[in-house]
């Protein structure tokens, strides 16, 4: 058998494996438990079987995208076109079934990324057992399989482009060849097209310090030289440069957009100060970057995996096989640190009997990422937050685990490589060796009965992180006993997880057990250890149904105001109106346009606020209502009571999609133009909040009498996503308003002039106008994404001819050696 079809069977046992590992959401009507495939993931999806088949292949770009259903409208300024180039993802959700096809997709994701895993480790020079390890680690490792049950799609489908980036970056250094490092970049570049930048970003950075590791070690190491150094330097410009024109059409607009969020350069969140000035340096607050650092105690976690308890309780109560919930000393989790014993049993053979660059550099990915994942813990990414560029604009430290993963299964990898070698094992540093592996269990038994003699003394020592509530579970004596139990639980399993591994490798130095066995053996372990914990992560539920959703009585009442008219969900998820097509106030992201964060940070339900974002309808239950009547009855009326007990409440004073304010004040302290937005004093429909003199003589005249149709009319005649058109009558020189957020990408013309749209009461953009009848267009045009667009186009034109130049090379070598065979 050639090794090309070696591979080829082996990565199809591979499949297998994983195909069998995580049958319980491949061959289901069910879907997933996780409230972010629930509300948001499935409903993009779900009817992808039912489009003709060349539909999924087919790319729009004419239109960077403006959503004016949620979060009072909402873009990332063409950011996400590039999520249309993702064919596998569609063609995936069109062959498959709904609601399976979701894990469909994750596992075969994982099996690319552990397909990936394979193949570089093969390249590295590892048989293909060891590689097998690997790409098993890599893909079912329950830090990263546990992402299954947080629901994050495409944070997992990203993680698992990282190891081709690293396979393709190796066979460039390999071969000095320019194809290599240019698919280096578009793999990069490829990964960011999916979505998830955080995790784009790490790769980013990982790839970035083994490219320059790997570049000095040739140089160095190898005794390169100046022409060889000249040369590589070339190669890693041409992958940079590469990348950044490929990746272009996301980034280019994602940079602009991400300006002016909260965790932009504007965004003041973070501030220095130097010589009496201060230096708003933008990214988040210190202290919100570094949530979710894993904390150091939580490493024992490696080893036992429920130390610390088990999965996040969203979306519904915990099943029976997990007997206490996550009480370490993050908010909460939605992975499990662990990563399997057998790779940690086998690491320290490469470092006894392979000491080399790849060595070094796999051991550098797991201390080194270890170590950033424990963010606020460490000076190390302290560091990188006041000094790295990029670092500060995350949160979640803890993500970065995939590089771990990764870096473990590649030593796990040369781990049973070296095992299986007879060399080895007749050295006398692998008796030594064994007698570690053997030591694991008796210390973890020891570990074991002291929990039982002394818990006591432990239990009353660390009453107050043991009793420690969560946002699930009350502070009780019954919770501290739980997870105490818990602990001893888990502490026996991992002891006698790790006594059968310790039986296996000691029959295996005593020659009781075949080198042939024993990867079998010990793949046979792994799964039984990874099975168990991802078990716990694998929830099932009965798939939601956007029919039954579209007619709760309750949206299809506030459906009834039309598209120009949003509706504010209290307290309920307002995904589901969105879906319905129900323009909803607010939707809860991550990152939000800083002006936008500060109207939500003070906005107010009983002021002019809700008046002027076309805020029509409140629902809330009726315990809500009661609890906050005599507040909220001055302002709204209720309407409609569903036979569930939703109450919806109507706003009287809510203002047309556009009007005319004859009235302009200038305010240029945010935080003053945000508390006259709150007083009783404004009123929305005659006066407008500027930040700038106005280029026209407008009133000024806080105390302006007229009214509401003094200064004429304005109506709207097209509403749609990224096209506004409003026909208005002008009687007094007046600012007009369109109940729609400022953002720069919006473009207007007023009669077919081009016109400036200026932020208008903090959020909502407006345009001067004079007397007269006028034809007003707004237009969602970004420039950036155009450009963006056009460097990546370019970019997969140069791609395709290197493409295939490489096929007409190989085809040609092909043909050469047949002749001269």
């Amino acid at each position: 058998m050639t090794p090309r079809k070696k591979d080829l069977l082996i990565l199809s046992g591979l499949l297998a494996v994983l195909l069998i590992l995580f049958s319980k959401i491949l061959f289901t009507t069910q879907i997933i438990r996780a409230p972010d495939i629930l509300n948001e993931f499935y409903w993009g999806i779900k009817d992808f079987g039912n489009r003709p088949f060349w539909s999924i292949f087919r790319v729009d770009l004419s239109s960077a995208g403006w959503n004016p259903f949620i979060n009072s409208g909402h873009t990332n300024e063409g950011g996400m076109a590039s999520e249309q180039f993702l064919f596998f993802r569609n063609l995936v959700f069109w062959i498959f079934p709904a609601p399976a096809n979701v894990a469909w997709y994750i596992v075969l994701q994982l099996f690319i990324g552990a397909a990936g895993v394979y193949c570089f480790c093969r390249l590295l020079g590892v048989g293909v057992w060891g590689a097998l390890v690997g790409g098993l680690v890599f893909a079912i490792a329950p830090e990263n399989a546990s992402l299954i049950n947080a629901g994050h799609v495409m944070k997992i489908a990203t993680i698992t482009f990282a190891p081709w980036a690293f396979y393709f970056l190796e066979k460039g250094f390999r071969t000095k060849r320019l194809f290599y490092f240019l698919t280096t970049a578009f793999v990069l570049a490829y990964q960011f097209f999916h979505t998830h930048w955080q995790i784009a970003y790490y790769t980013c950075l990982a790839v970035g310090v083994y490219g320059i590791a790997r570049s000095l070690l040739v140089v160095y190491g190898d005794h390169g030289g100046q022409k060889e150094f000249r040369r590589l330097l070339a190669l890693n410009l041409a992958l940079l440069f590469f990348f950044l024109t490929t990746v272009a059409m996301s980034l280019v607009p994602l940079t602009n957009w991400s300006k002016e969020t909260n965790r932009g350069v504007n965004s003041g969140a973070n501030v220095t100060a130097s010589a009496g000035q201060t230096e708003a340096k933008g990214g988040l607050a210190r202290e919100e970057a570094m949530s979710w650092s894993m904390p150091p105690e939580e490493a024992a976690a490696f080893i036992i995996p429920g130390f610390f308890g088990f999965s996040r309780q969203e979306a519904g109560p915990n099943p029976a096989n997990i007997e206490s919930y996550y009480w370490g000393r993050m908010n909460f989790t939605q992975t499990l640190s662990y990563m399997g014993l057998l790779p940690w049993l086998l690491l320290p053979l490469p470092l006894i009997f392979r000491r080399d660059r790849y060595t070094w550099l796999a051991l550098s990915a797991v201390v080194v990422g270890i170590l950033f994942s424990m963010g606020k813990y460490t000076p190390f990414y302290n560091l990188l937050f006041d000094y790295f560029p990029g670092i500060n604009r995350f949160r979640v430290p803890k993500m970065i685990m995939f590089i771990p993963v990764l870096g473990l299964g590649v030593l796990s990898a040369f781990g049973l490589d070296l095992l299986l070698d007879p060399a080895v094992r007749s050295r006398r540093e692998f008796k030594h060796y064994v007698a570690g592996v053997i030591l694991l269990p008796v210390l973890l038994m020891v570990l074991a009965v002291v929990e039982l003699a002394t818990g006591n003394f432990w239990v009353n020592h660390f009453i107050d992180i043991l009793a420690r509530p969560t946002r699930y579970e009350a502070q009780s004596q019954q919770l501290v006993l739980q997870r105490w139990h818990n602990i001893i639980t888990e502490t026996w399993i991992a002891a006698g997880l790790s006594t059968l591994f310790a039986v296996v490798f000691f029959l295996y130095y005593r020659g009781k057990l075949a080198a042939k066995a024993l990867p079998f053996v010990l793949i046979g372990l792994f799964l039984l250890d990874t099975g168990r914990v991802n078990a716990k992560f694998l929830f099932l539920v009965d798939e939601p149904h956007r029919e039954a959703t579209a007619k709760a009585p309750e949206i299809a009442y506030v459906k009834g105001a039309g598209i120009e008219y949003r509706t504010l969900p209290l307290g309920g998820d307002p995904m589901p109106y969105a879906a319905a097509g129900v323009p909803v106030m607010f939707t809860s992201n991550a990152v939000q346009q800083r002006r936008w964060q500060e109207y939500l940070d003070n906005f107010n339900l009983i002021s002019g606020m809700p008046d002027i974002l076309n805020v029509k309808y409140l629902v809330l239950t009726k315990d809500q209502l009661e609890q906050d009547k005599a507040g909220l009855s001055a302002k709204y009326r209720p309407v409609y009571t569903t036979p569930a007990g939703l109450v919806v409440l109507e706003n009287p004073t809510v203002l047309p999609k556009a009007w005319l304010a004859p009235v302009a004040l200038q305010v240029e302290k945010p935080e003053e133009m945000l508390a006259a937005l709150q007083s009783p004093q404004f009123n929305p429909r005659t006066m407008a909040l500027v930040e700038t003199p106005p280029p026209i003589a407008v009133a000024r005249d806080p105390k302006w009498n007229a009214p509401a149709d003094a200064a004429g009319q304005a109506r709207v005649t097209r509403y749609e996503g990224e096209r506004i058109d409003v026909d208005a009558v002008v009687k007094l020189n007046s600012m007009l308003v369109l109940g729609e957020k400022y953002y720069r990408g919006w473009k207007a013309t007023v009669d077919g002039k081009a016109a400036e749209i200026y932020p208008v009461d903090h959020v909502l953009r407006g345009i001067y106008l004079t007397p007269g009848s006028h034809k007003v267009e707004f237009v969602f045009d970004p420039t950036p994404f155009k450009v963006g667009k056009y460097l990546t186009l370019v970019s997969f034109a140069i791609f395709a001819l290197f493409l295939g130049r490489e096929v007409w090379l190989r085809k040609t070598e092909g043909e050469a050696k047949s002749g001269k065979a």
